[in-house]
């Protein structure tokens, strides 16, 4: 489990890059990258990081899902992902 400062700094991301993305995108059109610059660091989406929905865990992301790669195989692995199953060979 991810602590939970790093899980609420991203929503809060989240959060302004979805405030800011109207304005960014109007900026942007204009080429004022002056105006640009004022805007808060965080309302930019390059700041953004996956997170697994369920831990919080950065790393081992997969986007299909929306997991870390240790909750998809736990989940996976208790039949709670349907069409996915465990290989063997």
């Amino acid at each position: 489990m991810a602590k939970t400062s790093q899980v609420a700094r991203n929503n809060k991301r989240i959060k302004l890059v979805e405030k800011f993305a109207e304005k960014r995108k109007e900026l942007k059109a204009k080429g004022d990258y002056d105006a640009l610059t004022e805007l808060p660091r965080n309302s930019n989406p390059v700041r953004l990081h996956n997170r697994c929905a369920i831990t919080g865990r950065a790393r081992g992301f997969y986007r299909k899902f929306g997991i870390s790669r240790l909750t998809f195989r736990k989940m996976a692995l208790e039949g709670k992902i349907p069409g996915v199953k465990k290989a063997s060979w």
